[in-house]
């Protein structure tokens, strides 16, 4: 189960994970009715914390958890929440972990404010308590995870992303704020710029491979994983890596048939096609032969850590995402 292995990785933060679970819930609350009636329906939609767990590891390995701790894993996961919120209403979905989505429920006006909300919160609470320095490190997130999904939507259209692109996508979207987590922990506990630069790289890798991952799970990995079918990401036209592996070793023709399948992926059949061909060219050995790369970068990052329980919890959590198979 994955609920269980991520419990085990976060058990040295056991106590500051439920005193940040309070802490997160007391901040979402205001006067405002109607806000408080959505923040409750998403506190009940219970994630993975897999951002703010990265936060108060890092903290931990970095120094020790502290007020300023709770407020950087406060406002990464506000922010991660806001993204989602809006996610949800540029992809017109109807779910989200297993619950009907915000704009399923009060529709899109009200869902995109709900995210403002969300981002206001966090970015109020370090402003509030003087944290520039995590306004600076999540200034910066934003805008690079606004260009990666900008970036994608206009390669998407035109079917024609390659490995730098792809690359630049993923580092951007994902693992931008998985490195900001880390980063953000490390800011919080000192000021040791070589612990915050490791810790920050960490993160960085670490969300690659996680993306690398992701993309080899929709076309080998179990149906319904993070809500989305097998091939999901052929049909919404996303290019990833193992398909760009496929595409770089196909001639000519092959690489038209292929786009051509890409373009018509939402029949069945079609979609089923480009599984075949990638899982046939390699491309999901390539594709975790890279995620493996990855995984050591970052596991190379905590070298100047000794050892400890919390060090063995990071490399833990790099295991547990590389070998996932949902």
């Amino acid at each position: 189960m994955i609920a269980d292995k991520l419990t085990k990785i976060s058990k040295p933060i056991e106590n500051e994970l439920k005193q940040f679970s309070l802490l997160f819930r007391e901040t979402m609350k205001t006067k405002v009715a109607l806000v408080n009636l959505i923040t409750s329906y998403i506190l009940k939609q219970k994630g993975k914390k897999i951002r703010p767990t990265l936060v108060l590891l890092s903290a931990k390995i970095a120094g020790k958890v502290n007020e300023r701790s709770y407020r950087g894993a406060i406002l990464v996961e506000l922010l991660h929440t806001a993204t989602l919120v809006h996610d949800d209403v540029v992809d017109s979905s109807e779910e989200r972990r297993g619950f009907p989505s915000i704009n399923a429920v009060w529709k899109n006006k009200v869902a995109v404010l709900i995210g403002d909300y969300l981002l206001s919160r966090g970015l109020l609470l370090s402003v509030d308590n003087n944290d520039t320095d995590f306004l600076q490190v999540m200034t910066r997130t934003v805008k690079r995870m606004s260009e990666g999904e900008l970036l994608q939507i206009s390669k998407t259209r035109k079917l024609n992303i390659d490995e730098e692109t792809y690359f630049r996508i993923i580092s951007d979207k994902t693992a931008s704020l998985l490195s900001t987590c880390c980063e953000i922990g490390a800011l919080s506990a000192g000021d040791d710029l070589k612990i915050r630069n490791s810790l920050k790289n960490y993160g960085e890798n670490l969300g690659i491979a996680f993306q690398i991952k992701d993309d080899i799970l929709d076309f080998n990995g179990k149906n319904g994983f993070l809500g989305k079918p097998l091939g999901g990401d052929v049909k919404e036209k996303k290019i990833t890596l193992p398909l760009i592996y496929a595409l770089n070793k196909s001639d000519k023709a092959e690489r038209k048939k292929i786009i051509h399948l890409i373009k018509n992926g939402k029949k069945k059949e079609n979609l089923k096609k480009v599984v075949d061909i990638v899982n046939f060219s390699g491309g999901i050995e390539y594709a975790e032969k890279v995620a493996n790369d990855y995984i050591n970068r970052a596991k190379n990052e905590l070298a100047i850590f000794p050892d400890s329980e919390i060090k063995k919890s990071l490399n833990d959590l790099l295991d547990f995402v590389v070998n996932r198979t949902k």
